[in-house]
């Protein structure tokens, strides 16, 4: 092989080697913030409980770009289970002088055997690492759904909230108002109007602090939603159905197969016992084999095999051992603290739910009978029976009930909601085994 011809063939594989090379392209952030609306909601605005959850994950910018960076880790997984690239070594030497000799060169390729026994360890670090961020984004789309159903049942409820105070404020508002004309008319003492000028100002108070917070819950579930934040929006009703403690301890049993942030704390274990495996076998010596070959300055040709050894002298990878080795023991610790910590939490949960079923259970027997005593005040009243100091005191005994009732039935939407979120409840269980099937289990 004459020179020339020797270098077109190396420039032959170098650019065989860049043509299948990606190319760069620009793109440009957009400055301009851009709040697209949800077709559903764009007209009356009313949000059924059943489509929030899809809406939310169809429409949460956040979410959208967190699955966006989710193809920086495939991308790391699909660079795990790439071969590793043999090595071509080049020589040519020019013969300067002292006999007859010609110009020689020289050809190697080898192939590095360590990365080939690293690469199952590797690739199975990444697989579960890539899973691990899926989880993980599965734990913050459930997260911000149960966000979400906490919002609609706050709005929901204050919705109701607001026109019970509404109602209470006008009857206040009417009783100063007959309270004050009867003392500019000499008829009534004015110690009677001190306390109803204060209820009037409480009643007030109380409309305004729950139109704000209605305001905020709004801006909040817009966002959720990916809306604008004074886009219409109005709930279309929530109810608090029975909770069920015994199938929420049930779920407990399995609360590892089921939340996502456990199964990602389980896949980011598995991928560092994959690192450390990968560790232990970075240990043994480095070899790289191939084939060499070419012209010496004789004009003798030769071809043979060659062999790279790595001698284990000074590092034998036991710092890298003993860090993975510690980080695998650290990942242990916070899955097992973490699941202590999220079944102490439903405990607690269970039980401060039970104590608000208690109380709105027996708030139930006194606002039937104050309704009803109530009722009977009205009908008196319309009768001229009953002056009208007396039936706004009923009036607003039962006002009183009603808004303590929906105090708690408002903890008890906020704290089954809550549960939903922490123990998974609709999702499925998942075996984070390759060698098992993941089972399916419908929902709690």
């Amino acid at each position: 092989m004459t020179r020339p011809v020797f270098i077109a063939a190396l420039a032959g594989l170098c650019l065989g080697g860049l043509a299948g090379c990606e190319s760069y392209s620009a793109r440009p952030l957009t400055l301009t913030a851009v709040a697209p609306s949800p077709a559903e909601l764009q007209k009356g605005g009313r949000l059924s409980f059943a489509d929030l959850d899809r809406l939310v994950l169809e429409h949460n910018p956040d979410l959208r770009a967190a699955r966006a960076r989710l193809g920086v880790a495939h991308a790391q997984l699909a660079q795990a289970g790439a071969l590793p690239n043999p090595q071509l070594s080049v020589s040519a030497p020019f013969f300067v002088g002292g006999g007859d000799g010609v110009n020689g060169y020289g050809l190697g390729l080898s192939q590095d055997l360590k990365s080939l026994v690293l690469r199952p360890a590797k690739i199975e670090a990444a697989a579960n690492a890539a899973a691990e961020l899926d989880a993980a984004l599965c734990w913050r789309e459930w997260q911000t759904i149960g966000a979400a159903r906490r919002l609609f049942v706050d709005l929901a409820l204050g919705e109701r909230a607001q026109a019970l105070i509404s109602r209470t404020r006008k009857l206040v508002e009417a009783r100063f108002a007959r309270a004050s004309a009867a003392m500019n008319q000499g008829n009534a003492p004015s110690a009677l109007l001190s306390p109803d000028l204060r209820a009037a100002a409480e009643a007030q108070k109380l409309e305004n602090e729950l139109l704000r917070a209605q305001l905020a819950r709004r801006h909040q579930l817009n966002a959720l939603l990916g809306r604008a934040p004074d886009a219409p929006l109005s709930p279309a009703g929530a109810a608090a159905p029975p909770l069920n403690a015994a199938r929420v301890r049930d779920a407990l049993q399995n609360l590892a197969e089921r939340r996502p942030d456990l199964i990602a704390l389980r896949y980011g274990y598995q991928s560092q016992d994959a690192r450390l495996r990968q560790a232990v076998l970075a240990q043994f010596p480095n070899v790289t084999f191939g084939l060499a070959g070419g012209r010496d300055n004789n004009g003798l040709f030769t071809i043979g095999p060659q062999a790279t050894l790595e001698l284990p002298i000074f590092d034998r990878n036991e710092a890298a051992i003993a860090r993975e080795s510690a980080t695998r023991d650290a990942l242990r610790q916070e899955f097992e603290a973490r699941l202590a910590a999220t079944t102490n939490e439903i405990t607690a949960l269970l039980s401060e739910q039970a104590l608000a079923e208690r109380q709105l259970a027996g708030l139930k027997g006194r606002l039937r009978a104050a309704r009803a005593f109530a009722a009977q005040a009205e009908a008196a009243h319309g009768k001229n029976l009953l002056d009208d100091r007396s039936w706004q005191e009923t009036q607003l005994t039962l006002f009183t009930l009603e808004r303590e009732a929906l105090e708690l039935e408002q903890t008890l939407l906020d704290g089954q909601a809550a549960l939903a979120t922490l123990v998974g409840d609709g999702l499925p269980r998942i075996s984070i085994d390759p060698a098992v099937e993941a089972p399916r289990d419908s929902a709690l």
